[in-house]
């Protein structure tokens, strides 16, 4: 039994180091492009992947959770303008620990219970405009020319109007790559197919720069490929006030994204896994990468699933990963900065297009005409301003449209009672008529939103209105607002100017202690609030005797 329990251990250790040397390898161009993506030194982006992954796995909940600069996260490191800094580099390292900073202080706090708020239809158009974005910032370096224009849709707009002025060799590459994408990803190469395209797409260029006069730009001809890894590096204090929005905006991505990792990809155990520790574990990534010069980081679908679909077995694979990531810097990096740059942009496309996903977009325009308008509101806004904004708004859209929902939800229910303890449900009456016991049940969330709701459902009082009484049961109410104790003190004297009455049945002590520290427990009477019982339904009983008693009686 022990010689086989060994035999299954050795046989999972193969397989993670397998894993690892494959994430390990596809990290490597993944990483530069990110880097480009964000607009940084596409080094920022290797170092991102290396540290950020380990640090990460410490940490995390989730075991096969990669832990990247994400295409999302990446688009909102461009719109921070860090160039506008008096040293950019320490900037975004210094944004990198700001945001792992806000992840674990989220992580602290139980932020994992927040991501609910944020619903489908906001992800959806925010998810699909980084995939336009995404394609869209990469027309530049996959054609050679830049286009002009206050964002990235007008600079797309002057690319095509352009198009002579395209360099070609550099258009081949980018196109040579995405080909060897499209043919190699239904193929069992998977995820070393984006390594390959890249090489090839390199390979390509190195051809093509030994004819041509205007030669296709490499990861060497931008920036020195250092052979050996990054010392540490001290935050630039000076810049935190500017980059606390932005930090705060990547951190939301990051977290974001990171939750529908952990709710998509299995532990180990097969246990669900702990949002709150996973925002740690990523804010701890963010850390280490910005003290090891990287970008921010957040958790990665695709990294985590190719971990998966490799065959990994435990969190070995990951600092597999990170292990085969940094041979690859000390002792490939001459061949590192041969990367052809539109095949890292070629790369970058396809990722966009990949993160486009049709049928979850036709799912919300099924869904009605407000879940469309909040997703098409979110896409724009995502389009059209810079994205730490649009991370924010579609995170504000997404709570005011929970309230709204929430408030739209609350129903009031007549309750017929009879003798025999019976009650059964109906459509409240439009009116208040004479001497009549009325019983209403809400149902839905009472919060201050819902007050108006709440009150436009209530039977109206009339001039027929007289010696009637009402009683609204707040049954499974465990919390008042102010607003809804306000919406029944006006309908209390309105009932009491026609000489009639309101009883309330209400089934926990808070709710019946907030009622006296708002003095309408003693505007009622206290003989006209009911305390409920563990037994379901006597309180209500109780009210409604009393109440026909006094309605024969006056």
């Amino acid at each position: 039994m022990r010689a086989k329990k060994r035999r299954l251990r050795r046989r999972d250790i193969v397989k993670d180091a397998i894993a690892g040397i494959v994430l390990g390898i596809e990290s490597v161009p993944d990483g530069l492009a990110s880097g480009l993506l964000a607009g940084v030194n596409p080094l920022a982006g290797l170092y991102a992947y290396l540290y950020g992954m380990v640090g990460a796995a410490v940490l995390t909940s989730s075991t096969f959770m990669a832990v990247q600069a994400t295409g999302a996260m990446a688009l909102v490191i461009q719109d921070a303008d860090l160039a506008s800094r008096p040293d950019p580099d320490r900037a975004l390292f210094t944004l990198a620990l700001l945001t792992g900073l806000v992840m674990c202080i989220a992580g602290l706090l139980k932020g994992g219970r927040l991501i609910r708020f944020v619903p489908a239809d906001v992800m959806t158009g925010f998810i699909t405009a980084v995939g336009v974005n995404i394609v869209l910032g990469q027309l530049s370096a996959f054609t050679g020319y830049s286009g002009e224009g206050a964002n990235r849709v007008t600079r797309s707009i002057d690319l095509l109007k352009h198009i002579p002025q395209w360099s070609i060799p550099t258009v081949v590459v980018g196109a040579v790559t995405i080909l060897t994408i499209v043919v190699l990803q239904r193929t069992p190469v998977g995820g070393f197919g984006l390594v390959i395209a890249v090489v090839l797409g390199s390979l390509t260029a190195a051809l093509l720069n030994l004819w041509v006069d205007a030669p296709v730009p490499l990861l060497g001809d931008i920036v020195a490929v250092p052979a050996g890894l990054p010392l540490p590096t001290l935050p630039s204090i000076e810049d935190i006030p500017y980059l606390l929005i932005p930090a705060v905006s990547l951190a939301l991505v990051g977290l974001i994204q990171g939750a529908g990792v952990s709710a998509g990809i299995p532990t180990a155990s097969g246990r669900p896994a702990n949002s709150s520790r996973d925002f740690i574990g990523q804010g701890v990534g963010n850390i280490v990468s910005g003290l090891f010069r990287g970008m921010p980081v957040g958790g990665s679908m695709s990294g985590s699933a190719l971990l998966v679909a490799a065959g990994a077995r435990s969190k070995l694979a990951l600092f597999v990963a990170g292990a085969t990531m940094a041979l690859v810097i000390v002792f490939a990096s001459g061949i590192v900065a041969l990367t052809a740059m539109p095949a890292l942009a070629g790369l970058l496309i396809m990722i966009g297009f990949a993160a486009i996903k049709p049928s979850r977009v036709y799912s919300v325009v099924r869904s009605g005409v407000l879940p469309t308008a909040v997703m098409t509101v979110t896409f724009v806004l995502t389009l059209v301003i810079p994205l730490q904004f649009a991370v924010l708004a579609g995170v504000g859209l997404g709570i005011i449209l929970f309230v709204a929902r929430q408030s739209n939800r609350l129903r009031v229910r007549q309750v017929h009672l009879d003798e025999s303890g019976r009650m059964r449900e109906s459509d409240p009456p439009a009116t208040v008529g004479a001497r009549q016991v009325i019983v209403l049940q809400p149902y839905g969330s009472l919060f201050f939103a819902s007050a108006p709701s709440f009150e436009r459902q209530l039977p109206s009082v009339d001039d027929a209105t007289a010696g009637s009484v009402v009683i609204i049961r707040l049954r499974g109410t465990d919390e008042l607002d102010l607003a809804l104790i306000d919406s029944l003190r006006r309908y209390a004297r309105s009932l009491a100017a026609s000489g009639s009455r309101l009883k309330l049945v209400v089934s926990e002590l808070a709710v019946h202690r907030q009622l006296d520290a708002s003095g309408l427990l003693d505007e009622l009477g206290e003989e006209n609030v009911y305390q409920g019982t563990e037994w379901i339904g006597t309180a209500v009983h109780q009210a409604w005797s009393d109440a026909r008693r006094t309605v024969a009686r006056d």
